[in-house]
């Protein structure tokens, strides 16, 4: 694992700082209350304190998932996220130590920005993202081991961890410069600790039209019309609004990949199955859809 990615983990259990070492011909990441981490041969490692309580995606899910990312559909995200990430790397001035309080030897010195993924997937915006940023590493955090196995090695400069957003994020106090939270659930209070005082969280969120065409065919989920105060709220306290911007596109999908597309969104755990593959059988391909979001861009309140 990247020795700059390690020096900004921190152990989930006492925050102690963590360090790669060797056992038996296997790789573990070790803080120096020796709480141990393996990594898997698949290239992530489980900072999970306690169990999750839940698993994620599926395997299928997640192969349907990378087939659908890969044909370019969701492009359209990974390239406004990687145009508001050049620019707030500029907001973040490097070296610099962290607070007073953080254990002995933590720093975020070095000419390098780490770019964290929460509920990264497969780790393809990551990807994009750390494209663009030549001196970036990149951190993808999920609950579902199969998208961390495509996030391990989404990027040469990527690594990938086990770790839930609702608990402590096993990450350094003011270590991450570009925190990117895309269709993922926010924790407002861990995303502050983490990021730097200057840094940026980019959150992408439905617009309210997102999918539309979608809605009344396959009786999916509409986009809550308070969705963007509810995005507030929940990092009200913690970060201030700097910018948002609507993305828009048509898209041209084939019943699968409509199928897809739904079984990637909320509306999968509230539809049933063979009803919706009915439905999607009766679309005239193309099928055309809206691709509509919000991307925001967060500013932490002063600590």
């Amino acid at each position: 694992m990247d020795p700059r990615i390690v020096d900004r983990l921190r152990c989930p259990v006492c925050a102690e700082p963590l360090a790669e070492v060797a056992t038996g011909g296997a790789r573990a990441l070790r803080c120096p209350r020796r709480h141990s981490f393996d990594v898997a041969r698949q290239g992530y490692v489980n900072l999970l304190a306690g169990r999750a309580p839940h698993t994620g995606d599926t395997a299928e899910m997640v192969a349907a998932r990378a087939d659908f990312l890969a044909a370019g559909h969701y492009d359209l995200i990974s390239t406004a996220l990687t145009a508001a990430a050049t620019e707030a790397v500029g907001h973040v001035a490097v070296p610099r130590r962290l607070p007073t309080g953080e254990p002995a030897g933590a720093r975020t010195d070095g000419a390098y920005p780490l770019v964290v993924d929460a509920g990264a997937g497969t780790g393809r915006h990551l990807a994009a993202v750390l494209a663009a940023l030549p001196d970036a590493a990149g951190l993808a955090l999920d609950v579902s081991k199969p998208a961390l196995r495509r996030a391990a090695r989404a990027h040469p400069r990527a690594a990938a961890a086990l770790a839930d957003t609702w608990q402590r994020l096993p990450l350094a106090d003011a270590g991450t410069a570009v925190l990117l939270n895309v269709f993922a659930p926010r924790n407002g209070a861990e995303f502050h600790r983490v990021l730097d005082p200057a840094g940026s969280l980019l959150v992408v969120t439905p617009a309210e039209d997102h999918l539309t065409e979608l809605v009344g065919a396959l009786g999916l989920l509409r986009v809550d019309p308070a969705k963007a105060d509810r995005v507030a709220e929940s990092l009200g306290g913690h970060f201030t609004p700097a910018a948002s911007t609507v993305h828009r596109r048509e898209l041209a999908l084939t019943g699968p990949e409509v199928a897809t597309l739904v079984g990637m969104g909320p509306s999968a755990w509230h539809t049933d199955p063979a009803g919706l593959a009915a439905r999607v059988a009766a679309l005239a391909e193309p099928v055309r859809v809206t691709l509509a979001v919000r991307l925001t861009v967060w500013r932490p309140a002063p600590r």
